[in-house]
């Protein structure tokens, strides 16, 4: 028989022609729909506390200690209270309310630091804040703040930091049950409120791993209850840093940061595509000198490829010496040859790289 749904969307159990089942078991099918009722529904756009970076849901943000972590909510909570741009580049769109849960912070501190981020703008009304919590209560209080800001768009909750109110496992059960299920109730409080962002910020292991997301602090289950995992990565005494970010309804990229002034984080380019570019190009020149470094940029730059020509022009050296220098690059699996005499960046797919010298550059000294 076809699954007719009733006007709520659920499947009509009665409707079956099957031997008799308890209510019990009925029950266990409360809320079942079909595809044809999924066929014609308009869900809302996904939204976004941060755009392309803090989606709507329950999202981790991960770092060492230390790191800049908080400096970095703070200057989202106010963007997304002002209605301004958050690191320094990304529009986030009309102001919001945001509850932040700086539960290491004080109000002298707090407004210290928000002043510092907004220079000589006030500090937005819809930024409110709680520095103390009944013990054991952080989901309650969250679940309270939602249903009291329920008439708002998008609201924005940040917990910092999750280590601060985080409960030891029950009798009989493991660390990866008591991550999961504290992971699990995070998220069903702010997905009972659509459009809503709860960001929790938590250490990252000291274990290090091919995975970024194997950085978060614990079991896998925080991260395995998470729409979003983003990951604050920053060498100690560095100003430059990466936001690793990966998540159900985001895009898994890595984007180039700077800190100015030791509490200021800003994109490291113009956008988010700029800062994505700029980190492929860190990467690429990681552990090479001034000179390598720049060639390696350039060549990021040029998506169909470079030969020597060309860039000893850019660099000011003649053509066998570029030529030296993008084949000992290109041995060092920091560029790749693509065509003859044509190099490019190894982290931009090929689609149609003609060959642009026809010469090959002759071997030279580097100067």
């Amino acid at each position: 028989m076809t699954l007719t749904p009733q006007h709520n969307g659920s499947v009509d159990i009665d409707q079956f022609d099957a031997e008799p089942v308890s209510p019990e078991a009925l029950a266990l099918l409360d809320g079942l729909r079909d595809g044809a009722w999924l066929d014609q529904q308009t869900f809302p756009p996904l939204r976004y506390a941060v755009p392309g970076v803090l989606p709507e849901g329950f999202s981790l943000l991960v770092g060492p200690p230390k790191a800049g972590k908080s400096w970095m909510v703070l200057d989202i909570a106010l963007a997304v209270a002002s209605g301004g741009r958050a690191l320094g580049h990304i529009a986030v769109g009309t102001d919001r309310p945001v509850l932040y849960l700086a539960l290491e912070d004080g109000d002298r501190r707090m407004q210290a630091r928000c002043r510092e981020l907004l220079d000589t703008a006030p500090i937005p009304a819809r930024f409110e804040y709680l520095t103390r919590i009944q013990p054991a209560r952080v989901i309650d209080t969250v679940r309270a703040w939602l249903a009291l800001r329920s008439g708002d768009t998008a609201p924005l909750v940040i917990l910092d930091t999750l280590g601060k109110v985080m409960p030891p496992a029950v009798v009989g059960e493991s660390a990866y049950q008591r991550d999961y299920r504290i992971g699990s109730a995070l998220k069903r409080v702010v997905d009972d409120y659509p459009g809503a962002s709860l960001v929790v910020i938590h250490h990252d292991r000291k274990a290090t791993s091919d995975d970024f997301v194997e950085a978060v602090s614990g079991t896998n289950g925080l991260a395995g209850a998470a729409d979003t995992i983003v990951v604050l990565v920053r060498p100690r005494g560095e100003t430059d840093g990466l936001l690793k970010v990966t998540g159900r309804d985001v895009t898994e990229a890595d984007y180039a940061l700077t800190m100015a002034g030791g509490t200021s984080w800003r994109l490291d380019g113009t956008d988010l595509d700029a800062a994505a570019t700029t980190a492929t190009t860190r990467k690429a020149s990681d552990g090479l000198g001034d000179r390598s470094t720049e060639i390696v940029r350039l060549i990021g730059q040029h998506p169909d490829g470079i030969g020597p020509t060309a860039l000893g022009q850019l660099i000011g050296v003649e053509a066998k010496h570029a030529g030296e220098y993008l084949r000992r690059l290109a041995s060092a699996g920091r560029v790749v040859k693509t065509g003859r005499g044509v190099y490019r960046s190894p982290h931009i797919p090929v689609e149609s790289v003609e060959t642009v010298e026809t010469n090959p550059p002759q071997l030279g000294a580097v100067s």
